[in-house]
């Protein structure tokens, strides 16, 4: 992380605050107010901020094992509350973004693998290995795609990106995985994606608190619980 500015104040924690809080009106505003854009323009701001917090957790993770595994059994634990909270009931028509996530992050193993270390001579990865590991990832990116995970490939891709710029500049790093999932998804309410580059830049590279269970759960247990309210109502 090059060094960090003033201006710089947000650390992961209050990242992903940022990004739970985003996710939170655009499920509201698909749920109860389908009619109402900025609910869900709001919204727009969680993807990439999540694909950034995604690549910054296995980069820093003590466990890539356990890392991927912990994504994989709450995307196990999500998609009946996504279901419940989307379809009103279990169904395979759409899975949910922890899926998504855990592709990303096989995704994000898979290249590491492929592509090995660094030439001692150079200092630099084989290109022939490099370009085996880009395709490793373009095939989950199709997987994603393939069992309608969330987001499907821009999922991968935008995690992706994040993770193998993770030496450019801040705002190259920023700048590209946002712009990406912009040009991408820019139709209707999408339009107010790249409005996420502006927390992204504010980022000072710290971790902060953590409270990484907290972000787990909080996943299926928002889905579950707007869900009983809109049966309720």
């Amino acid at each position: 992380m090059e060094k960090v500015n003033r201006i710089q104040f947000l650390d992961g924690t209050m990242l992903k605050i940022i990004a739970m809080v985003s996710m939170v009106f655009d499920h509201v505003g698909d749920m109860f107010f389908p009619d109402l854009l900025w609910p869900r323009m709001i919204g727009r701001l969680a993807m990439p901020i999540f694909a950034f917090c995604i690549a910054e957790g296995y980069q820093y993770t003590r466990n890539k094992n356990k890392y991927l595994l912990r994504m994989g059994i709450f995307a196990l634990v999500s998609e009946v509350p996504f279901d419940l909270a989307f379809e009103g009931t279990v169904s395979l028509a759409h899975q949910n973004i922890m899926l998504s996530f855990f592709l990303a992050i096989l995704a994000l193993k898979l290249f590491d693998l492929i592509r090995g270390e660094k030439k001692e001579d150079t200092g630099k990865y084989g290109i022939g290995r490099s370009i085996l590991g880009i395709l490793s990832v373009i095939a989950i990116a199709v997987v994603a795609l393939l069992v309608k995970a969330d987001y499907t490939i821009f999922a991968v891709i935008s995690v992706f990106l994040f993770y193998v710029l993770k030496d450019a500049r801040q705002f190259v790093r920023m700048g590209v995985g946002v712009a990406f999932l912009a040009i991408t998804r820019t139709v209707g309410y999408y339009c107010t994606t790249g409005f996420s580059v502006i927390p992204l830049l504010l980022y000072n590279g710290k971790r902060g608190k953590g409270l990484k269970w907290l972000f787990y759960a909080f996943y299926p247990g928002h889905l579950l619980l707007l869900y009983v309210v809109k049966c309720l109502l």
